[in-house]
């Protein structure tokens, strides 16, 4: 690429929900094809930090990671919306600089009941190594300080600012509102009084301007607004991908306003990268050759006790002795403590055995990590995999290196016990939850377009039905408009249906809200905002993480599977009722070969049977006519 003439240090992504329009991959495409060689990110969030260092690096854009922070004047642990009224932006230039981003992230998130996102300047200040200090243009804090309070409010703020950050601030100038000249001459006047360097920017929050009208559609579903309200929020239509050649034109009389955009973005030195997993320790004291010896013993101990205790209770299958057992338990921890897994397994088997101490129910074990014999000798599975001929080396290969993964069942009524336990066992700084994203999806964002545009709702309502709902393979609105006859029939000939379709069209796949993962939860090997940056979902009032479940991974984060299962719960009831009648039933003991049970599966009759409850295992079931299990 050649030598740019301005660089955009504003960029927001589709993470700021509900507020931008553009995918990573969109303003990934917009650098290449306007020939900027740097790009950086200020959502309003670190969602999409690691993947989007990932993808602008892998097409030779630097990325440059920062964040548009909520500002409150007030050092308390609740801000009001009269207090937070400005706000600024950080870039990480180096590695420190990207960690202490992490944290006044997640402070943000951590007040209020996330409600209100903010951070003080004092956090700031604390954490201000390493990061450029930008005073967020139109929204920003000088700005906000002129208007409310005035010329001396903001020269004080300035100076404050300054000794802290002093050559790493810079004051913001962006020309997307005309009314704001009479603030931009009084922000380039504190500059040079105060020997500040200014840099100019552009918020951008959509591709060009010929799509400012759906993202005003974005905006009215974010605020619960309609487009008919003259006095609802907007953003400006000058909010979009701008050209290295508009930008110089607008900053025709700043030049070095466009150069000093530049000259931060050589100056961020460093990329969140991919990492290798971080194992957490099971043993929590002492050094790391001590660590894993204790881990290792521990787990040979545990393991070798636990089978001798499991053949003395169920004894070898069929063909098969003691030797046998202990030859292949004898493989299997070679593999493991080579592959240096004692510390994840030892974590497993303490989340599952304090669950069935505290009575609660607990899945035999499913997936490939029933073929294992250590997870059996350490009461992970309930299964014995010698006795039903499963493979060890499907779950766990020495020449095939991936983590190992126990998709573990819980009963969902007790389940939220399991993850206080583990928060409580592992530290509440080590242990959170996985965010997951909502997207509009085709009939959703129907609904939400036509409820902005004060369309009649049974008309909405109509058009939505057409899109057959199916949620293990939803239809995309593209997909609709193009394969449904009738859909197409009524755009053409209705316009504001055609306009409705249009905007929706649009916005489709962007995300909508965040929440918490249903299963995972990933626990480190130190503090987590070392690691990832933290969210605080606002239902479960619980810390979950910033990155979704892919990208809080390839951070380095090992996941752990807290699945809920129904039918736990169901068993649970059952086996408490049979006890009550004078019926008790061991569920670990059941009799596999029993022929009324079998006869059921083969006459499909598996209702309310997990994984066999289905249509297409009902009929599998009776063409197959098992007779084993």
């Amino acid at each position: 690429m050649a030598i740019p003439n301005f660089i955009h240090l504003r960029a927001r992504s589709a993470y700021s929900l509900l507020e931008s329009s553009l995918h990573i991959d969109q303003i990934k495409d917009l650098c290449i094809e306007n020939g900027m060689p740097a790009i950086g990110i200020s959502d309003s969030n670190l969602f999409g930090a690691l993947e989007f260092s990932e993808i602008m690096s892998s097409h030779g854009i630097q990325p440059l990671i920062g964040s548009t922070l909520n500002l409150s004047m007030n050092n308390g642990m609740v801000a009001s919306s009269h207090s937070v009224g400005a706000s600024v932006c950080l870039i990480a230039m180096t590695e420190i600089g990207y960690k202490n981003l992490l944290k006044l992230s997640s402070y943000s998130f951590q007040k209020n009941n996330a409600l209100l996102p903010f951070v003080t300047l004092d956090e700031i200040n604390k954490h201000n190594e390493g990061l450029f200090f930008l005073t967020g243009g139109d929204r920003g804090i000088l700005n906000n300080l002129i208007k409310s309070s005035g010329m001396d409010q903001a020269i004080e703020c300035t100076r404050n600012i300054k000794s802290i950050f002093n050559e790493r601030l810079y004051i913001e100038i962006q020309r997307s509102n005309k009314n704001e000249q009479l603030i931009e001459n009084k922000l380039i006047d504190i500059a040079y009084d105060e020997s500040i360097p200014i840099v100019a920017t552009n918020d951008i929050f959509f591709k060009s301007r010929n799509d400012h009208e759906a993202n005003d559609i974005l905006q009215c579903i974010t605020n619960a607004d309609v487009i008919s309200n003259p006095n609802r929020k907007k953003v400006s239509q000058e909010s979009y991908f701008k050209t290295q050649e508009e930008m110089c034109s607008l900053f025709e009389d700043l030049p070095e306003a466009l150069e000093n955009s530049i000259i931060i973005s050589m100056q961020c030195i460093y990329r969140p990268t991919t990492l290798n997993p971080v194992l957490p320790k099971y043993v929590q004291e002492g050094s790391e050759i001590e660590v894993k010896e204790k881990e290792n013993h521990l787990l040979v101990d545990m393991a070798n006790k636990g089978l001798s205790d499991k053949i003395s209770k169920f004894g070898t299958a069929e063909g098969y002795d003691i030797s046998f057992y202990q030859d292949r338990l004898g493989n299997e921890l070679s593999i493991i403590l080579d592959m240096d897994y004692a510390g994840y397994f030892l974590i497993v088997s303490d989340i599952i055995n304090w669950s069935k101490d505290n009575e609660i129910p607990v899945g035999p074990g499913r997936g490939s990590g029933a073929g294992s014999l250590v997870a059996w000798s350490l009461g992970i599975t309930d299964l014995d995999p010698i006795q039903f001929n499963l493979v060890f080396e499907r779950f766990l290969n020495p020449h095939r290196i991936s983590m190992p993964d126990f998709d573990i069942d819980f009963c969902p009524i007790r389940r939220d016990e399991v993850i206080s336990y583990i928060k409580q066992r592992y530290g509440n700084d080590r242990v959170a939850q996985i965010i997951t994203f909502g997207k509009l999806q085709a009939r959703a964002v129907i609904r939400d377009v036509g409820r902005v545009m004060e369309i009649p709702y049974g008309q909405v309502d109509s058009l939505c039905r057409l899109i057959p709902n199916n949620p293990a393979n939803p239809m995309t609105l593209s997909e609709a408009v193009t394969d449904i006859k009738e859909i197409s029939s009524i755009r053409k000939s209705d316009e504001i249906v055609d306009r409705l379709l249009s905007y929706s069209l649009s916005l489709e796949g962007l995300y909508r809200h965040a929440s918490t993962h249903a299963a995972g939860v990933v626990i480190s090997n130190g503090k987590l905002d070392e690691y990832v940056p933290l969210y605080m979902d606002q239902k479960t009032n619980s810390l979950v993480t910033q990155f979704n479940m892919k990208w809080v991974e390839e951070a380095g984060l090992v996941k752990f599977d807290i699945l809920g299962l129904k039918t736990l719960s169901v068993i649970s009831e059952c086996c408490k009722q049979l006890k009550n009648i004078g019926t008790p039933v061991d569920i670990s003991s059941i009799d596999f070969q029993d022929e009324n049970t079998l006869r059921l599966f083969r006459d499909g009759e598996t209702s309310g049977v997990f994984q066999f409850e289905s249509a297409g295992m009902k009929d599998l079931l009776v063409k197959a006519h098992p007779n084993n299990f």
